[in-house]
């Protein structure tokens, strides 16, 4: 399959330079050089609605064994490449939300299908091993090569995991055991310890919690909804902890024309943080550590200041709490760093670092003393995938050879002032447009308005994402160039212009 994807390249001669005029225009540009063939289509194609003839069929198919409520369409991967894909009815769509933020190189890229057709990577395909007990021969070297060789500031440890989810999870039992051994001073588990946690009482499971921030999402399994506040529909009818929910800072855009305004709303929400830790202490509940996003995906795309983030780094050291940085989403370069908590400044960042989604693997980053102190207790039977850490290693190697992060930056740039251009051309319908890298969003008037824009973009080729109330947010993969922003703002510039 690999060769006869590899057969299909077709090279693209589109343009630079955004220009946007009176209300219809076009964002023209001049010809600018490409240093490689790309492996991609020339642009969207729509043959059908959307979802076609064939997706509704597939649909009621799979409605028969599961609910498929959230399926948007059916897609054929074997023809999806680059930053497009492709759906079983023939419509080839250009995809600036990426399976959910998820897709790092684009679809089928070469060098990947290269890894997969190595008669020296088969058995890391054919045989998953349970990594905890029985790890292959390469994994030292092989994780070495992907996960450490992009290591966050200051930690040399890496544990796998499959997905985000499981990696928060994971992290959090680990900030609970660091915490418990910090109290204990390091000594073994009392008798009464080991009776208790059996029957989920303390002291064994002692009363700990983790504090998090309205408007966060950090998975759907059970620890993780504590401390997730995006949606109502994720948590609803699942019982919870009781733990600590901090004001995250509804900041004003562009943020460089209200610094006052938003220092002194960051200033609010960094109070109450404190007084929160303190009040959970007073409970009998102490604040065992702090998750936070480096940027508020699902809930918005909601930003705050590096000041902010290295303020809230302070307090969680002064009450002494774990520090945990949520970058399930905004890991791996999509802000034009690879890390976006970068954007920082800070030598001493984070005490666990979280990653999925563009890493392909799941897993969290820590400092030696968040290390489990015994066997089992970071534990699961596969404790993520080797096969990952395969197709990782190569994405890193695609990052650095095409130097994508600087691609991101200048795509970002692209999107964010097109999207401001924008803005201003429908002031009716957008505001507030926001980004770093190509991590970027817009708020649209109401949500009703944003759904319907996602729909009329899509039947004219260009997929995009919704997050919190009424925002649009954009999740290229890190190949999305000018070019391809241009390509979206002049189909969402057409989808605007339906509305006035």
């Amino acid at each position: 399959m690999a060769s006869s994807l590899l057969s299909r390249q077709l090279a693209l001669s589109l343009q630079y330079n955004l220009r946007l005029s009176a209300p219809g225009c076009r964002f023209a540009s001049k010809a600018a050089p490409k240093t490689q063939v790309e492996f991609e289509y020339d642009g969207p194609s729509m043959k059908t609605e959307v979802p076609g003839p064939r997706s509704k069929e597939l649909a009621k198919q799979l409605g028969e064994m599961q609910n498929v409520g959230a399926i948007n369409f059916f897609c054929n991967y074997e023809e999806s490449r680059g930053n497009y894909l492709v759906d079983v009815d023939g419509n080839r769509m250009l995809d600036v939300y990426t399976q959910i933020s998820s897709i790092p190189i684009g679809y089928s890229h070469p060098s990947l299908m290269k890894v997969l057709s190595n008669p020296n990577n088969m058995s890391a395909f054919v045989n998953r091993p349970a990594l905890g007990i029985l790890p292959p021969e390469n994994f030292p070297e092989k994780l070495a090569e992907s996960l450490l060789s992009v290591s966050p500031s200051g930690m040399s440890r890496a544990q796998t995991m499959a997905c985000g989810s499981c990696s928060n999870e994971n992290a959090f039992k680990s900030m609970f055991i660091w915490y418990r051994n910090k109290e204990r001073g390091h000594n073994n588990p009392s008798e009464e310890d080991i009776r208790s946690c059996m029957i989920n009482q303390s002291p064994g499971c002692p009363n700990l919690s983790i504090l998090s921030f309205m408007g966060g999402f950090h998975g759907r399994t059970m620890g993780c909804l504590a401390t997730t506040h995006s949606k109502a529909i994720h948590k609803l009818d699942v019982p919870s902890f009781d733990w600590p929910i901090a004001p995250f800072p509804k900041l004003k855009y562009p943020l460089e024309e209200f610094t006052r305004e938003n220092a002194q709303e960051e200033a609010r929400c960094l109070e109450e943080v404190e007084d929160l830790i303190v009040q959970w202490r007073q409970k009998g509940r102490p604040v065992a550590g702090i998750i936070i996003e480096p940027i508020q995906a699902e809930g918005g795309d909601n930003h705050a200041s590096p000041d902010f983030f290295r303020k809230l780094r302070n307090i969680a050291h002064k009450h002494g709490c774990a520090f945990h940085v949520d970058e399930v989403q905004t890991g791996c370069g999509a802000t034009g760093k690879f890390w976006a908590h970068e954007h920082w400044g800070m030598e001493d960042p984070a005490d666990i670092v979280s990653f999925s989604k563009k890493m392909l693997t799941g897993g969290f980053y820590h400092k030696d003393e968040f290390q489990a102190d015994k066997p089992y207790r970071i534990f699961n039977t596969w404790m993520g995938d080797p096969s990952k850490n395969l197709l990782l290693a190569e994405v890193l190697n695609v990052i650095r050879r095409e130097n994508l992060l600087e691609e991101v930056s200048r795509s970002g740039k692209a999107l964010l002032q097109g999207l401001y251009q924008l803005q201003a051309q429908y002031p009716n319908l957008l505001s507030s447009a926001r980004g770093v890298g190509t991590f970027c969003a817009v708020d649209i008037r109401d949500e009703a308005t944003r759904n319907s824009i996602l729909i009329k973009a899509r039947d004219k080729g260009v997929l995009l994402g919704g997050c919190g109330d009424r925002s649009i947010r954009f999740r290229p993969a890190l190949v999305f160039k000018e070019y391809h922003v241009h390509i979206f703002l002049n189909v969402f510039n057409d989808v605007l212009a339906e509305y006035n």
